[in-house]
């Protein structure tokens, strides 16, 4: 069942009457003949044919989604345990979802920035009253939500507390993962990901996480704006920081006036029990990152919080998108955030991942050595049986 070693995520099979595992590519499909729709075997195929070798996905050939579950071509029907990495957090093709994208579709899709359009600002007081900060940034993806913070980071840092020009430095965390941009990579110590993409982005920074003392230490730069951390690490294997860290951090960037920017983009949005992972301590960040679940999984939606100080530090024409908040992508983020609210998906994340977890830690010690993780955002480490040339493999659980 548990199929991620290192970068793959789990999907927990609900086959209806067979072996319930993730079958293998060739168990899994049969040969594309000429009538019918394609098999799973020439769906691999195909892609591996045509597209990028950028990805290894599991060999399973997804058709259509429902709430939890996902179907294949030959219409195996799959317990859907990765959520998009958290961004169908709201189930897949939720209806009320579905239904303002389709509304919307009809009436306008996008306008540029060139123009207003009678959806952005909507959303804009929507988001910004629901999560209290005085502004917002729309973007598309995580990463540009990032790379947006960044800038902001950057330009605060020299219009707002002094830094001399081009000197400015933020800070990261080892382990970190935002993207795959090359400012993300910049930051990462993944040699996946940074290995033979260089020359990378000047002034970034790499601390241990979860580590107050090294914080403090970097923070005594005058040079530093900015620290950026995720309140739980993801791709890092859910690595949970210890209570009070995230408070300790407030306090260091308070102290040492820098921003402490959150990247609250698989974390966020109800995942692990609350509307931001940093809602368990009570925290408040200068900068919020938001993506993936913000538009429930049917469009690329992200978005960067802050208060005027920060956010007015850019001026028009220095940051942007094409398709930053256009009404199509508005129109279903309010609505993907109102499925969030209305049917207390934080609650009922909290309350499923204490009995998730609870149960988990049931499994012989020998086999399942470790359970972690907060609200529906969980980790298990599982040791693997002698003879397999494997010790401890990594799984993340998504429900």
């Amino acid at each position: 069942m548990f199929s991620r070693l290192a970068h793959l995520q789990t999907i927990a099979v609900v086959r209806r009457g067979v072996h319930s595992s993730v079958a293998s590519a060739t168990s899994v499909a049969t040969k594309k003949t000429i009538q019918g729709p394609p098999s799973s075997d020439y769906i691999f195929e195909r892609e591996s044919k045509y597209g990028a070798h950028n990805y290894h996905p599991l060999p399973v050939a997804l058709e259509r989604g429902k709430g939890v579950y996902v179907w294949d071509v030959e219409g195996r029907k799959y317990f859907d345990f990765l959520s998009a990495y958290s961004a169908v957090n709201q189930g897949h093709c939720h209806p009320k979802i579905v239904d303002a994208l389709k509304s919307q579709a009809d009436k306008l899709t996008l306008t540029s920035r060139a123009f207003y359009n009678n959806v952005l600002g909507e959303y804009e007081e929507y988001v910004t009253k629901l999560f209290s900060y005085h502004k917002v940034l729309p973007m598309n993806t995580g990463v540009e939500a990032g790379e947006t913070a960044c800038k902001l980071a950057r330009r605060w840092g020299y219009t707002v507390k002094g830094i001399p020009k081009y000197k400015a430095k933020i800070v990261f965390a080892a382990e970190n993962f935002w993207g795959r941009t090359l400012s993300a990579i910049s930051s990462s110590t993944d040699p996946s990901s940074y290995d033979g993409f260089g020359p990378f982005m000047p002034g970034f920074d790499i601390i241990p996480y979860n580590d107050l003392p090294a914080l403090e230490r970097v923070l005594q730069d005058p040079n530093v704006a900015a620290f950026m951390v995720e309140p739980i690490q993801g791709e890092a294997g859910v690595v949970v920081p210890d209570p009070g860290y995230l408070m300790g951090v407030r306090e260091l960037c308070t102290r040492h006036q820098v921003l402490f920017i959150a990247d609250e983009i698989q974390t966020g949005l109800a995942r692990t029990g609350r509307w931001l992972a940093v809602d368990h301590e009570g925290v408040r960040p200068d900068v919020v990152l938001l993506g993936k679940a913000l538009s429930g999984g049917l469009y690329p939606v992200s978005a960067v919080l802050c208060d005027d100080e920060v956010m007015l530090t850019i001026k028009p024409g220095e940051h942007g998108s094409t398709y930053g908040g256009n009404p199509l992508g508005c129109r279903v983020a309010i609505a993907a955030l109102e499925v969030l609210e209305e049917e207390n998906l934080g609650e009922n994340a909290e309350k499923m991942g204490n009995i998730l977890r609870n149960e988990l830690m049931k499994l012989p010690s020998d086999i399942v050595t470790a359970v972690r993780g907060k609200g529906l955002l969980n980790a298990i480490v599982i040791r693997e049986t002698k003879g397999t040339g494997t010790h401890i493999l990594l799984q993340t659980l998504f429900l």
